[in-house]
């Protein structure tokens, strides 16, 4: 899985390397280093991370964005109030 750190978004708050050790790390105060090729048992891991990045600075490619949110994402059968047609 592919991902880009936008380092000058990051404000080095660490909460990525807090969730996902093996793919982020700070190199001190501010400088973060990560993985940009994550192997594919961090998924949950790096989407944790994504999601509590303050700041949003962690993109990852979006097919692979798209397979984390799993069922999620997948579209389900809408329903029609009572009386009305369904659109055809």
């Amino acid at each position: 899985m592919r991902l880009v750190v936008d380092l000058n978004r990051c404000q080095g708050y660490a909460q990525c390397a807090f969730l996902a050790p093996d793919v982020f790390a700070m190199h001190g105060d501010e400088g973060l280093l990560y993985d940009p090729q994550a192997e594919d048992a961090q998924r949950e891991r790096l989407a944790q991370a994504v999601a509590a990045c303050p700041v949003q600075a962690i993109l990852v490619d979006e097919l692979d964005l798209a397979a984390t949110a799993g069922s999620a994402s997948t579209p389900t059968a809408t329903s029609t109030p009572a009386g009305e047609a369904p659109d055809a």
